[in-house]
């Protein structure tokens, strides 16, 4: 990266997330950070799942703790649908990532602290949409777990306008989260074969891996009786409440209608021509 792109601007730093040191040292002088480090491999973590804590929850500590010392102005800690009503080590890691951005949001001294949260990044590393363009250039069959899965479908466009809108936007404590269209597995595979002219395509069921769920969650119930609608995003406020425990014994919210949450099963769902228009916008499928 250093050599590709060859910019004064760019300074690179060997370190580690989970090492306070290392951190303190690369935000010395920093007015903004993104923190995008993470564990994400679902299926790594339910094998390595305090690897997962590590990375993902300590290191989130040590980069909240590095911005607070150096008088960081902005930060911003991008999460993941997994976060919500998590089923596996990675989710529940950054959910705990999650408390504890928003923990340390309530005392910042000059530091805003807030977060985004988003679905499956199309062709992103470790995705499925390579990988099965992969199968198709080496004549295997296609290999899926569950075709009535659901998944939010997001261009790394759609990821990066969120961050901006979020750094842009922010406050603290607040999570955002983009309304994102979504489409079972079995529409994308189609979608596909489709752009390619490959009708009658193998395609091949393995079962579901470990920790995977039929659809994923952007906002819990909980969260979107509370959401405020901004047009093309949610966003969540921090919960105010202080430290007087004796409040949540005898005070609650009236207001709050727990009856649906914000999922992949009830977004916008895409059909075969609208996964199309989508996957167009993707280099693997622009030639």
């Amino acid at each position: 990266m250093r050599k590709r792109y060859s910019n004064s601007k760019l300074k690179f730093y060997i370190g580690d997330v989970r090492d306070y040191d290392s951190v303190e040292n690369a935000v010395i002088g920093v007015d903004y950070i993104f923190h995008a480090a993470a564990l994400k491999q679902v299926p790594t973590c339910e094998f390595y799942p305090m690897e997962a804590v590590k990375t993902n929850v300590l290191g989130t500590y040590n980069v909240v703790s590095a911005a607070k010392r150096n008088k960081v102005k902005k930060l911003v800690c991008l999460s993941t649908d997994k976060a919500a009503y998590p089923i596996n080590a990675m989710g529940i890691s950054k959910a705990m990532m999650e408390k504890v951005f928003t923990s340390e949001s309530r005392n910042t001294d000059g530091l805003t602290i807030c977060g985004t949260r988003y679905g499956n990044v199309m062709a992103s590393r470790g995705s499925v949409i390579p990988l099965f363009v992969e199968q198709i250039a080496n004549d295997r069959p296609i290999t899926i777990t569950n075709k009535y899965m659901t998944r939010y479908m997001m261009t790394l466009e759609d990821a990066v306008d969120l961050v901006i809108y979020a750094f842009q936007n922010g406050s603290n404590g607040d999570l955002f989260v983009q309304k994102s269209p979504a489409a079972t597995i079995e529409v994308l595979i189609e979608a596909i074969l489709r752009l390619k002219n490959l009708d009658g395509y193998p395609v091949k069921s393995i079962g579901v891996r470990h920790g995977e769920k039929l659809y994923e969650t952007l906002l819990t119930s909980e969260e979107f009786s509370i959401a405020k609608d901004l047009g093309d995003y949610y966003v969540v406020n921090r919960d105010n409440r202080d430290l007087n425990y004796e409040k949540f014994f005898s005070d609650g919210d009236s207001n709050s209608d727990l009856e649906q949450d914000y999922n992949s099963h009830n977004t916008t769902r895409l059909d075969v021509t609208g996964m199309c228009e989508l996957l167009v916008k993707l280099k693997e499928f622009q030639k």
